[in-house]
This record gives C-alpha cells, structure tokens and sequence, in this order.
C-alpha cells in the first residue's frame, strides 16, 4: 500500500490553509531578510545624494537600479555569528565594490558622481548592512511571536536522523520552531540518550499532540517501517498539526542537497555541482572578469619569469601536463617549468624538500606559486577556475580514487589555481594518506559550502598566505 493514499493525505484539504499560511508567513520572512542588503546599500547611496546636494537624479537611478540588481537577493545572516556577519558582508561588498570601480573607471563613468559621495558609500554600504542585518535579528523575535511563532513540535523516532533534526531545531531559534521531545517505541534504557526528552511512546502521538496543541509533527522513521508509518497517519487524523517526512538521505555524503524536479514528479538532489543555473553564470563572469583583470596587471611577471625559465635550463617555458577536470574529463593544464623534466606519464612522482629536479628559479617559482600563473590562461578557456579543488596529476588521481571515499566528488567543479585546502594548510606534497583525505575533505567543504563570498575570501587568503608558506616546494 502506498503511503500517500493514506487517509490522512485523503483529507489534505482540510489543513490547506494552514500550510498556506505558514508558507506564506515563511515566504514573507525570506522576502524581507532578502531586501536587507539591497535596500541598506540603496538608502545609503540616495541620503548622500541629498546630503551632498547633488540633483542630477537619473544618473543615480542607473546606479541603484545596477546596485539592486548586484545585491537581491541578500544573504541570510540571521543565524550567523557577529563576527560571521561582518565578514559575510565585508567579503560581499568588497567584490561588488570591486566590480562597480573597475567598471566605473573602465568607462569612466565615475566621473558623473561627486567624489565625496563616492568615498563616503565605499564605507558606508557595508556599515549600513550590518547596521541593518543587526536590527532584522533584533526584531524577529517580536514579530515571531506576533504571528504565533515559535510553533510547537515533535520528533517520531530517536534515530540518528531524528536526533540530527533536533539539534538543527535547537542550533535555529530564528526558525520559530520550539522542540518539545521525541516519541519511540523503545525504552529510555536501550536509546542510550542519558537525560533524553523521550515523552513517549508512538501510540502515545495523537493524544499527546491534540492536548498539547502541536503544531508540527516530524517523522524520522526509516521507509522500511511503512506499517507503522501508516497506523501513526490514521491516528492523526483527528488533530491539526502539521506532519513532516525527514527522508532517511543521511546515510551518504550530502553535496548540494536539494529538493528538484523531473516534469511533475519531485526528485532530492543528494550529490551535485553548487554551480548549477544563476550560481554558474555568476562564477563563469566572475573568473573571467577576474582572470582577465590580473592578467593585464601580472603581465611583466609573467615576461620577467618567462625568460628567467628560458635562461636557467634547457627545455620548453610552459609545462603542459594532463590533469582531470570537471566531470573527470582530461584538461591540459598549463605551469611555468620548474624542473629539468617534464613528467606526464603512468607514475608521476610529487616533488619533495630538496628534490633534484627542481631547478633553482624553479625553485623560487613554486615556493611562491609564481609557476602557477599561467593557469590564468586555463580559466580564461574555461578549464578551471580561479578557486576550487587544485587538480592533481592523472597518475595521482588514478591512485587515490582507490583509497580514499569520495575522492571523485571533487570534480563536480572545475579544478581552481587555489582552494579552499590550500588556505587551511594543504598546500604543497601531501606525503601520507591522512594529508589526502584531508585535503579532500577541505575541497568536499567547499562544495557543500560555496558563495561567492568565499570565493573572495579564499583569493584574499591566498594573497596573504603565498609569501609566508614555505610548505610548497
């Protein structure tokens, strides 16, 4: 029997609008914490204006109009940290500032506005964001429990996926949920939880949620349990709360989880890219935007370097080697040599403190990571990257695919010339097993984790880091 044709969603129209509702009330949240950043940035931009008297109004209309389209929606920081808010936003504004002055001196269309309105928003913008973020938080628990928030609930099964569920709850308050404990069917004794906020048994539930006046009911139960299941919806029948599925995904690895669909019919998303749709199109113009800005101002380096390798030792300036891209597939990457050989076979050994076929500019090169510049190259052809995982040597990747879980995953993106690893401390040999599965591990958190503020937070690190690790070599 299926579950769905359960007389419990029989009767869904019932509690309509009370979903609607709640979506609403949901949608309405997103919607304002979302204008935060925008409109902060927008009021700012048009109190200097009047401020500074200047009243040629169309010229700011294009700027606000270019400015709102930057910056909607806003990031979500409503559960961050003080200092996690202040970076978020200084990292945001620092690239579209970034972006807005490159293009305004490109066209020199900074010229129509004051340079005193100018400077002032430059610091102003971010200021008045975090200004703003702070008093969304400071409000929220007004206007939550104005809408009847935080809405009571309960979690059906104390599992590993219920337990999970709950600390999310708890780690949340700004979600308006209020846990008030589970409901299993074995003892306090044999769940092992200590003192656990077990109230009851499942057929315990119904009662136990129309006396209470539950408002949510979570259903952390494995599908194999589907009786069980269907007796539990039967028995609530009789109440209003709201009833949740927690589908049982944990049990793997989740990248970019989310919920899609195929047509009509509603698909989870358990592994794939973070650069998928809009999020693609806002890396691909940011890496060539970036790509192609550094190469203009790197381009006597690169002359400067390219001949120090010409005149050091014999052999070609470029080094070519294949490396895996995205999806696996076979990319030429592109380094300045800095070896007497050029290896790109079956066995392709890491270089090593002291290596003998390190040239001595070569040397220099890797210690500062000037041989990776011609990677700007790669990026421009759309290869790789500025930030992602550093692609290894096909040799290597056929090597630690066997020994490591999840090795493969990190090609869901596009290699980068640097990575989330390589500012934690993974730059360079990794000469044991456990240095791998860290570096892994760090490129797998990016691609849980990735934003385009992490990506400038990474080059800014990188920047800082490149002349004070000695650790490549």
């Amino acid at each position: 029997m299926n579950i769905l044709s359960s007389s419990r969603f029989g009767g869904v129209s019932s509690k309509r609008s009370f979903l609607g509702m709640e979506r609403v009330g949901g949608a309405l949240f997103r919607l304002f914490e979302s204008l935060v950043d925008p409109v902060s940035v927008l009021v700012t931009l048009f109190a200097l204006m009047v401020w500074f008297r200047d009243e040629d109004y169309a010229q700011y209309a294009v700027l606000g109009v270019l400015v709102f389209s930057l910056t909607f929606p806003g990031k979500s920081l409503i559960q961050e940290t003080v200092r996690g808010s202040i970076r978020e936003v200084f990292l945001s504004w620092f690239g579209i500032a970034a972006l807005l002055v490159f293009f305004g001196l490109a066209t020199g269309l900074y010229k129509n506005f004051p340079e005193e309105v100018i400077f002032n928003w430059l610091w102003m913008a971010p200021a008045a964001q975090l200004g703003g973020h702070f008093i969304f938080r400071w409000t929220m628990p007004a206007v939550l429990a104005a809408n009847g928030f935080p809405k009571r609930a309960v979690v059906v099964g104390c599992n590993d996926l219920g337990r999970h569920l709950a600390s999310e709850i708890d780690a949340h308050p700004m979600q308006g949920i209020k846990l008030n404990g589970y409901f299993d069917d074995r003892d306090i004794e044999r769940l092992d939880m200590g003192n656990s906020r077990l109230i009851g048994r499942f057929s315990d539930v119904a009662e136990y949620v129309k006396a209470n006046k539950i408002d949510l009911i979570y259903l952390a139960l494995p599908m194999a349990t589907q009786p069980r299941i269907l007796a539990l919806l039967e028995s609530l029948n009789d109440t209003t709360a709201s009833v949740y599925f927690v589908p049982d995904i944990f049990v793997t690895d989740l990248i970019q989880a989310r919920m899609d669909a195929v047509g009509k019919m509603p698909v989870v998303a358990v592994c794939d890219t973070p650069f998928s749709g809009l999020n693609g199109i806002v890396k691909r113009f940011s890496d060539i935007v970036l790509s192609l800005l550094i190469l203009i101002l790197i381009s006597p380096i690169l002359l400067v370097v390219a001949c120090l390798v010409k005149l050091s030792s014999p052999g070609p300036i470029i080094f070519k080697q294949r490396r895996y891209g995205l999806d696996g597939e076979e990319i030429m990457v592109y380094k300045f040599r800095s070896m007497t050989v050029c290896e790109d076979g079956p066995n392709v050994a890491q270089a090593r403190k002291g290596d003998a076929r390190v040239t001595r500019i070569g040397g220099i090169l890797r210690k500062t990571s000037l041989d990776e510049l011609p990677q700007f190259v790669n990026v421009l052809q759309g290869r790789m990257s500025i930030v992602g995982p550093r692609p290894h040597a096909v040799a290597h990747n056929e090597m630690y695919r066997k020994l490591i879980k999840g090795y493969m995953v990190r090609h869901k993106v596009k290699p980068g010339i640097t990575g989330w690893a390589q500012v934690n401390g993974y730059r360079g040999e990794t000469e044991t097993l456990d240095k791998m599965q860290a570096r892994i591990d760090y490129d797998l958190e990016y691609l849980r984790n990735w934003s385009l503020q992490l990506d400038i937070y990474i080059i800014v690190r990188t920047v800082l880091l490149v002349f004070k690790d000695a650790s490549a070599y």
